[in-house]
C-alpha cells in the first residue's frame, strides 16, 4: 500500500475503476484491516469528501493508519463523527478519544491503531497534514 492512497480521485472515480465512487462497489485498499475497513465504510456510507489512508507501520509508533476526510459543514462533520464512534462501539472497541467535537471544525478521534482526522474543507486546506506524510514532499531532502 502507498504510504498515502487516496481512495477517489478528484473526478470522482475509483483509483483502478472508471466507475462512480459511490455506494457499496467502492474497492478498498489491499491489506487494510478489519478496523480500517469499518471506518472507511461508515465514512462512505456518510457521504464523507477526499478520503485519504495514511499507512503509518514502521513510520510512527502512535498508529498502524490515518484516515483523513472531510465534511461539507459544520453539521456534515459532527455527523461523520457521532457515526464513526457508534461504529467503533459496535465493533467493540468501547469509547475512542475525541477532540474537536463542539466546533467540529477539525475532530480527531483516535481509535488505538488508526487515527481518524475529519475536516471542514478550508481548515483541511490550512492545515494540509496530508503533506507531511507524503513520501515525496518537497520540504524533505534525500539523505547521503
Amino acid at each position: 500500500m502507498d504510504p498515502i492512497e487516496p481512495l477517489h480521485s478528484e473526478d470522482g472515480y475509483d483509483n483502478d475503476d472508471a466507475i462512480p465512487a459511490f455506494g457499496d462497489a467502492v474497492p478498498r485498499p489491499i491489506g487494510a484491516t478489519p478496523l480500517e475497513e469499518a471506518l472507511l465504510s461508515r465514512l462512505d456510507e456518510d457521504k464523507a469528501q477526499d478520503m485519504v489512508l495514511i499507512d503509518l507501520k514502521g513510520k510512527s509508533a502512535m498508529a498502524d493508519a490515518m484516515i483523513i476526510a472531510s465534511g461539507r459543514s459544520h453539521r456534515h462533520v459532527g455527523a461523520i463523527a457521532d457515526h464513526l464512534l457508534r461504529t467503533l462501539k459496535e465493533q467493540g472497541l468501547g469509547k475512542a478519544k475525541v477532540e474537536g467535537l463542539p466546533h467540529c471544525d477539525w475532530v480527531l478521534i483516535d481509535a488505538g491503531d488508526v487515527i481518524v482526522h475529519l475536516f471542514r474543507p478550508e481548515v483541511r486546506t490550512f492545515y494540509n497534514i496530508e503533506k507531511i506524510w507524503a513520501v515525496d514532499s518537497a520540504h524533505r531532502t534525500p539523505r547521503d
